[in-house]
């Protein structure tokens, strides 16, 4: 592997749709550079950078892979990432270590909703982006459609560079609008190779419409090509090329190309423009501005060799025989295999042994990195996602990727009895190594819960704990958290005697309950005077009390807000002692607490909805028909509204699942705990009658 400088390297990160061709689209071009050895296939499991077991077998991406091509005398690091919403984290991790974005767009598909969250996300990001057409060799392809797709749903500043010659069966060749010549590619071609002949006859005129095009957006960015463009002067390739990469750099152009990644057709010129129009990391200091934490201060982050090593780990990959393998994007500094650096986000020294950069599955050992590349180094001590590497003298934290929050919740239960401990460990390794993924044990329900992006998502960690761990495990709809509490005053007695020969057992206490305000807690009072219990058992009555109480007295579920007060009793100078006047604290609060008019509480929710007007009624019909109650409804650019809603807990469930299948993928939301109310006596009834069956079903 030759040195690649920080001017010489080019991070780029491929995004999309699912299913839109950017895994064989970075697999071609590794392949067509030299850079990989053979042609891999999603289709047959043999593509460059999905070789995981789940992504083979399901035939699509799951985790974010990274390849490399040398073109040009220029290392293209490319940053292949799922498509679908489940793994939107490992796209963003992606994004998050590259400088500028690939979209790719299907030719018979379009726009889709997954390349609308990814174009989003680039911009928001400030990157510059290109288009890329793919599949333009398939049955329906149709190159004007896309186009105008891109236009209308995206960005009216996409511009195409190319132009095919032929669609579907028939492509055969591209327009190079820059080099103003025709690319006819040679049938059978193993790695994209062409004629380059002038533009044919029949092509001129679709050629010079599209030119025009191009000439006059790039003239519109640039003052200098204006105004020969007005004075009617040639504008030559040259200064065209460094006008667009400059109006790419802010946002103000998209380039469009087009290729076939099957047949290899278009990757050539693909792979020059990526070299010629995607901005170094060096270049883009200027525009991302790369800052970090030092201490109690912020500093600047410059791509150079002399600066001190920063390094921000985007992801770990665990491997069979081989364990965590940590892959990160340099920012500044060099990094040199077998040196020391210092973890800044944890505090600890590791040392980057048999230093790497990776291609697919595979790693070449590297004997140092210049700023701005990707490697990956095996068997960190204590090392995660979104840690920074640093040195001692300099422990700077760079700002990681910013992980969308699970949206999907289950309760996770080993299917076979005694491997519960294996189960927790799987489930925590798993979660290191996807930090969308989260995992805890809610000591309320007693239910080990397991967060995801999706269905689809739980579904492969599953799989992923089976294989990996040696777990097999089920999901199941999680239990809700339900309270207890009282809205009324009531007092009764509390009394325990019991007579078996020898040393009895006696307890007897007179309380008092009363509601407290919500979220108060619970309240014991002593109010016992003239010694009718003796102050040493006062608080076994407590205790008492308390212990009843996690049980509440209608559904079983943890009693709250109220008040209890002690206030006469009596005992026995033998037979009395503490847990004799526990029994007898649980004996009052049964009895009281049913005259004290118990209800069930239930979780809510604060939830917003964000989604495409097209969609908002279905939104708000379906809120409602979850016993929501809507707070209100504000506009949003683009044709958008957020709703702002309270929503119980208990009809949540899959609430993601079911709002991506009404408005086709493009609403989201976020939600917010936001405390506890009175259940609706319907809706109690069906609680109380599940809590019955629950008890009855494990003989209680």
């Amino acid at each position: 592997m030759r040195e690649y400088k920080s001017e010489d390297i080019r991070n780029i990160a491929v995004v999309g749709h699912g299913a839109s061709g950017k895994t064989t689209l970075v697999d071609a071009l590794a392949f067509v550079s030299g850079s990989s050895r053979r042609h891999g296939s999603v289709r047959d499991g043999t593509a460059l950078t999905d070789f995981d077991k789940e992504e083979t077998e399901r035939g699509f991406s799951i985790s974010l892979a990274c390849a490399h091509a040398e073109w040009m005398d220029t290392k293209i690091n490319l940053l292949d990432t799922p498509g679908y919403s489940d793994f939107q984290g490992e796209a963003m991790a992606g994004l998050t270590a590259a400088d500028g974005a690939l979209v790719v767009v299907t030719a018979t598909g379009g726009v889709e909703v997954g390349t609308t969250r990814m174009f989003n996300e680039a911009i928001d990001r400030r990157d510059p982006v290109l288009f890329v057409i793919s599949m333009l060799d398939k049955e329906h392809a149709s190159f004007d459609a896309v186009y105008d797709s891109i236009k209308s749903k995206l960005t009216p500043r996409v511009i195409p560079v190319e132009v095919p010659i032929g669609e579907g069966p028939e492509f055969h060749g591209i327009l190079n609008l820059f080099d103003r010549k025709a690319h006819i590619f040679k049938r059978g071609t193993k790695t994209g190779e062409y004629e380059e002949v002038d533009i044919p006859a029949e092509y001129r005129p679709q050629f010079d419409k599209y030119y025009e095009q191009l000439i006059e957006g790039i003239a519109a960015t640039d003052d200098v090509l204006l105004e020969k463009y007005l004075g009617g002067e040639e504008i030559d390739r040259g200064d065209a090329l460094n006008a667009m990469k400059e109006a790419m750099k802010r946002q103000e152009l998209f380039p469009l190309f087009c290729c076939s990644s099957d047949l290899t057709y278009g990757t050539q010129a693909l792979l020059t423009k990526i070299v010629e129009l995607m901005p170094s990391a060096y270049e883009m200091e200027e525009f991302h501005a790369f800052t970090g934490a030092e201490g109690d201060h912020a500093v600047e982050i410059h791509a150079t060799d002399t600066s001190p090593l920063t390094a921000l780990v985007f992801k770990t990959h665990s491997e069979p025989h081989v364990g965590d393998v940590s892959f990160f994007r340099t920012f500044s500094g060099m990094m040199m295999n077998g040196q020391e650096v210092f973890n800044a986000t944890r505090g600890g020294s590791e040392k980057m042994a048999h230093l790497a950069i990776p291609q697919g599955k595979e790693r070449i050992d590297v004997p140092f990195l210049h700023p701005g590349d990707i490697g990956c180094v095996a068997k960190l001590k204590n090392t995660h996602t979104n840690d920074t590497l640093s040195t001692r003298e300099h422990p700077v934290r760079l700002p990681g990727v910013e992980f969308p929050e699970p949206r999907v919740v289950y309760a996770v239960h080993a299917t076979a009895r005694g491997e519960e401990e294996k189960l927790q460990q799987g489930l925590h390794r798993l979660h290191d190594e996807d930090t969308c993924f989260q995992t805890h044990y809610n000591a309320e329900t007693h239910e080990t819960i397991a967060a995801g992006l999706g269905e689809r998502h739980l579904d492969v960690v599953l799989a992923r704990l089976k294989r990996h761990y040696g777990v097999t495990a089920e999901l199941k709809k999680p239990q809700i958290a339900y309270r207890e509490t009282i809205v009324a005053k009531g007092d009764g007695q509390g009394r325990h005697k019991k007579q078996s020969g020898g040393k009895g057992q006696f307890g007897d206490c007179w309380v008092r309950m009363s509601p407290r305000p919500r979220g108060s807690g619970y309240n014991f009072v002593n109010a016992v005077v003239g010694g009718s219990i003796p102050s040493k058992f006062i608080p076994a009555v407590d205790r008492g009390i308390q212990e009843a109480s996690a049980r509440g007295v209608i559904a079983g579920f943890p009693m709250v807000d109220f008040q209890v007060e002690v206030y006469d009793g009596s005992y026995h100078s033998v037979d009395s002692n503490e847990m004799s006047f526990k029994l007898a604290g649980i004996q009052a609060f049964k009895t009281v607490a049913q005259k004290c008019k118990p209800i069930l509480l239930e979780p809510l929710e604060e939830i917003d909805v964000t989604t495409p007007d097209a969609y908002l009624g279905d939104v708000l019909g379906d809120i409602s028909a979850r016993r929501g109650h809507i707070l209100g409804t504000d506009t949003v650019p683009g044709g958008r509204s957020k709703v702002h809603a309270v929503v119980p807990q208990a009809e949540l469930h899959l609430y993601a699942t079911d709002l991506f299948s009404k408005t086709h993928g493009h609403g989201t939301f976020v939600q917010r705990f936001k405390g506890y109310e009175q259940m609706p006596p319907e809706a109690t009834q069906r609680v109380v009658n599940e809590s019955r069956g629950m008890h009855a079903a494990v003989g209680e």
